[in-house]
């Protein structure tokens, strides 16, 4: 037995030793990481998480949102207070599918990242590690958007609390150098029921139920910036279609071009910039391909 004892500390020391090298070498390939790329993913794994550069992000011109000039406007001057080490909000943005909330976050990015700008996406499942990202930042030259995508919580999901945290109210501070954008379908990033609003409720309800629904309203509260987007009136998805074939090239008059586009929303899901985005792409597919069949004629 007290052969073993000295062999037993032996080796926890060599393991304690192993773990200590393979922290120090993680840290510096998240540093060189964080150094070399403008974009990046935050990857939850085994209760822990890890930055995973992204090596072609998807950058978009902020030429092609069109109908949504004041919510350009303000993301982008609150865009520049942060760029500028000036007070800026985390921003909230809101409403219907395909009306451009992720593709203006993203245009950010490609106007701003020669001055520092970086994108880390993050997940829901990720939201538990906030503080955690927030101390790799801190002390980051660079400033930093967390990227929150479609966002939205079911009411048994904690990981909302996390978020609330970060975003005001939590022990720790947010850094400087970071700020959470978010998109989202619903206003209140949680569902909300018709009979919240029905007081008195029947008695198996919760004993308080306006403090349930301060509850859930309380998140969006904590975005200082929130931006409203609305389905887009047709006028707007047929310029939009006109801007995506001119930028194609595609020499088709415009009655013709207009009148298919309206045929394809009528299929769709309705009416959006990515709609019309979509029209315009398999347009050109069709056209480059019957080019190509009669060239080979």
């Amino acid at each position: 037995m007290e052969g073993i004892l000295p062999l037993f500390t032996e080796l926890l020391e060599k393991a304690d030793s192993l773990l200590n090298r393979l922290d120090t070498r993680t840290t510096d390939t998240q540093s060189e990481c964080l150094d070399d790329y403008i974009a990046f993913q935050w990857r939850a794994q085994n209760g822990t998480g890890y930055f995973v550069p992204v090596k072609q992000p998807h950058l978009v011109d902020g030429t092609d949102l069109i109908g949504i000039n004041s919510q350009c406007a303000a993301l982008d001057r609150n865009t520049r207070q942060f760029l500028q080490g000036l007070p800026a909000n985390h921003v909230l943005l809101w409403g219907d599918r395909g009306t451009g909330k992720s593709s203006l976050v993203k245009a950010m990015l490609e106007r701003y990242a020669d001055q520092g700008l970086r994108l880390v996406g993050i997940g829901k499942e990720g939201l538990i590690h906030l503080q955690e990202i927030a101390e790799v930042l801190w002390e980051r030259r660079e400033h930093y958007i967390l990227f929150c995508d479609d966002l939205a919580f079911n009411e048994d999901e904690p990981e909302y609390r996390e978020l609330k945290a970060m975003l005001e109210g939590g022990i720790s501070a947010c850094p400087d150098n970071v700020l959470i954008y978010a998109t989202s379908n619903r206003r209140h990033l949680m569902p909300r029921q018709v009979r919240e609003n029905q007081y008195p409720q029947n008695d198996e309800d919760e004993l308080y139920p306006r403090e349930a629904t301060e509850e859930k309203v309380s998140l969006s509260d904590r975005f200082g910036l929130r931006l409203a987007f609305h389905r887009i009136s047709q006028d707007t998805y047929l310029e939009i279609v006109s801007h995506y074939a001119l930028k194609r090239g595609l020499s088709v008059p415009t009655e013709p071009l207009h009148r298919a586009a309206l045929e394809w929303e009528a299929s769709s899901s309705g009416r959006s910039g990515r709609v019309a985005y979509q029209f315009v792409a398999d347009l050109a597919g069709q056209l480059a391909l019957e080019s190509n069949t009669h060239g080979k004629k």
